[in-house]
């Protein structure tokens, strides 16, 4: 005889329906979670332009003030040194100033991708000219620390002088303004990478 108190347990399997359902929240809690990723991926992006515009715009400040006269001076002469007496440094400035104007025209299309994370031809745009502007910044900051590093050290073989020792003040200013031209160059790489990344992960 059986025991009318012995329950009996009924496995029921999962319905199409069930699984369905299981299968279509994963794949929207992953398309929210990806969308986060890209809206992040936005915020960084507009984070770092700011701050390479901001570097590249103190760069090209420091170095069109870099101008110091000596206390002293002859009849005939006058002891001063200033970024326009070397094209390096004119190049350094006018690369530097363009470099800043295209960083704030690029910001309202970085919000743009904060706004829409899917936008991946804004996206593409942005990584081409990034990549022209790193270049363009690069060849500038190269060039500049290479006389900076003469106006320091000099060089006997050419007879290139060692100006710093009397150009306290100007030497300082070039070499802030080479310091802040690489920081953006490190900014417009990260910037490079991460449209990369994005463009990568865009579908």
């Amino acid at each position: 005889m059986k025991n009318s108190n012995d329950s009996t347990v009924i496995d029921v399997p999962p319905t199409a329906g069930s699984s369905k359902s299981k299968a279509a929240a994963s794949v929207a809690s992953r398309q929210v979670n990806a969308g986060r990723m890209k809206r992040g991926l936005g915020v960084f992006d507009f984070v770092l332009r700011l701050g390479a515009l901001g570097a590249a715009l103190a760069a090209a400040a420091t170095m069109g003030t870099s101008d110091e006269t000596l206390p002293f001076f002859t009849q005939f002469f006058q002891f001063e040194a200033s970024y326009e007496d070397l094209p390096t440094f004119q190049f350094f400035l006018i690369a530097m100033g363009i470099i800043a104007g295209y960083m704030a025209l690029s910001v309202p299309f970085s919000i743009v991708c904060i706004v829409r994370p899917a936008a991946v031809g804004i996206r593409l745009v942005l990584f081409i000219l990034d990549t022209v502007a790193l270049t363009f910044a690069t060849s500038a900051a190269a060039a500049a620390a290479a006389m900076v590093y003469l106006a320091h050290s000099g060089n006997s073989n050419t007879n290139w002088l060692a100006i710093c020792d009397q150009f306290e003040d100007f030497c300082q200013n070039i070499s802030g303004a080479v310091v802040g031209s690489f920081v953006a160059v490190l900014l417009i790489m990260f910037l490079v990478l991460l449209s990369a990344f994005a463009i990568r992960n865009a579908h």
